[in-house]
């Protein structure tokens, strides 16, 4: 497999040279900046950074871990099949990985096999619920793949145009705006319809995140601006189809989904067509290209508890450089830009006595879990529950540094439009505005400290 794992005395040994680097590297506070995940942080910064299980899981917990990777890298083929069976008729890909490059960022295309980019659909107004409205023939997501003998859904269309700017000393740098069509309809669509790209994200510390406590995610919104720093962030609550109730959305480009098992069962539903007990029906049903088939629901649970259990222990990388000079001036002019103020540094998981490996943790994502406005250059005008057409949530930056070397070449943002960190910053508008101009007014020296900090995350 391509996990590397450490067990038993090695996980002893990891920890206590963890403990020891903490005293002998930082004797002054006795923090120790590389520990992005806290005891759940590995040493790893090769090809491979993002596809380590957490250091401290039990053999048993191991295992599951292993068998999760399994079905994660597993391709699945259509019914009927001895084995890996139960694709389509309707999907975008045919395994996890094929998304999920290197446990990493997704590839920005559209159509191919290792495309990662999926396209959400609706309807103008909201559900019962609060959520998008599903388009009718074809749901809340463009299935652009289909089985044999079956027609997809559409063909996603991407296209790019390019302006050049430049900062005030003259540099230059590029952005390029997608613009994104449907053709191909198997059915017309009748009125206007909401398309929304989303580039599969890094799977790193889902975990973690999953296991910081609400009240800490909602302490940080301001909906109102109440402290006038221009700067707002908002909840999204959600519903969950597994707890069938209201929930704080910490997961997906909009904060549009609650846990770990809900979003490891919509992937296989609607990204594979795959059933299971929490989403037991169909992407396809109701429509052409439904089999009919009554093999529902096709993953059994200890499959699904498996890819869930992957994803929940997949560790973050430990930072890098975090002394150097440069590196620590380019964390100052983040903090000064207000570039904290969303990413923010640090987060505490609460205590988990079912679970400890994500119990009681001090971590580093550089992020608030919140949606903020990010302006009209960035805008997909397509309200997902409390995310409004031009929020997105703030990304976690835990591993940046690392995407380029993992998925060779990395790309940001929600649609991976952005193809460097300078391009990322410079998209950024709406709340975020003012720390963009803070950015793009400094010298050269600084931005580059700016971006050598980003490369040590």
């Amino acid at each position: 497999m391509k996990k590397f794992k450490i067990t038993g005395l090695l996980a002893l040994l990891v920890l206590f040279l963890v403990e020891c680097q903490k005293s002998a590297v930082f004797p002054e506070d006795q923090y120790d900046e590389r520990l992005s995940a806290g005891v759940a942080t590995v040493f790893d910064a090769t090809s491979k950074a993002f596809g380590a299980a957490f250091p401290t899981l039990s053999t048993y917990d191991e295992y599951v871990h292993e068998k999760g990777d399994q079905v994660f890298s597993q391709t699945f083929v259509t019914a009927p099949a001895p084995i890996h069976s139960g694709l389509g008729p309707l999907f975008n890909n045919t395994s996890c990985e094929s998304c999920h490059h290197n446990d990493g960022i997704g590839l920005p295309t559209a159509g191919d096999n290792r495309s990662s980019l999926l396209m959400r659909i609706s309807l103008p107004g909201a559900d019962e619920h609060g959520g998008p409205v599903a388009v009718p023939g074809y749901g809340l997501q463009v299935q652009d793949k289909a089985a044999y003998g079956k027609q997809p859904e559409a063909k996603v269309n991407l296209a790019y145009t390019y302006q050049s700017y430049s900062f005030d000393d003259g540099e230059e740098y590029n952005l390029r705006t997608p613009v994104y069509t449907l053709s191909n309809l198997y059915t017309p669509i009748s009125g206007s319809y909401l398309l929304s790209p989303r580039l599969a994200p890094p799977m790193i510390g889902l975990g973690l995140l999953e296991a910081v406590p609400e009240s800490q995610i909602v302490a940080y919104a301001d909906p109102n601006d109440a402290n006038g720093d221009g700067i707002k962030g908002v909840a999204n609550y959600v519903w969950d189809v597994t707890t069938k109730s209201i929930q704080l959305g910490r997961f997906g480009w909009k904060a549009n989904t609650a846990s770990i098992i809900t979003q490891v069962a919509t992937a296989f539903n609607q990204d594979m067509g795959l059933t299971s007990k929490i989403l037991p029906v169909e992407n396809s049903y109701g429509q052409a290209q439904d089999d009919g088939m009554k093999d529902d629901p096709e993953l059994p649970d200890s499959t699904l508890n498996a890819v869930k259990f992957y994803a929940q222990t997949l560790s973050v990388p430990a930072r890098r450089n975090v002394t150097d000079a440069t590196v620590k001036r380019g964390q100052q002019l983040f903090m000064l830009a207000k570039c904290g103020t969303c990413h923010r540094q640090t987060l505490t998981t609460g205590i988990n006595v079912a679970f400890p490996a994500v119990s009681n943790q001090v971590i580093h994502p550089y992020s608030d879990l919140l949606v903020h406005n990010m302006g009209a250059g960035l805008a997909d005008n397509r309200p997902d529950f409390k995310a409004d057409g031009q929020s997105w949530r703030t990304a976690p930056l835990w591993g940046l540094g690392l995407y380029e070397k993992v998925n060779n070449p990395g790309y940001y943002l929600h649609d991976g439009r952005a193809r460097t960190l300078v391009e990322a910053i410079m998209w950024h508008g709406g709340e975020a505005e003012q720390s963009k101009v803070y950015y793009a007014h400094l010298s050269k020296a600084d931005r580059d400290a700016v971006l050598k900090f980003l490369y040590s995350l």
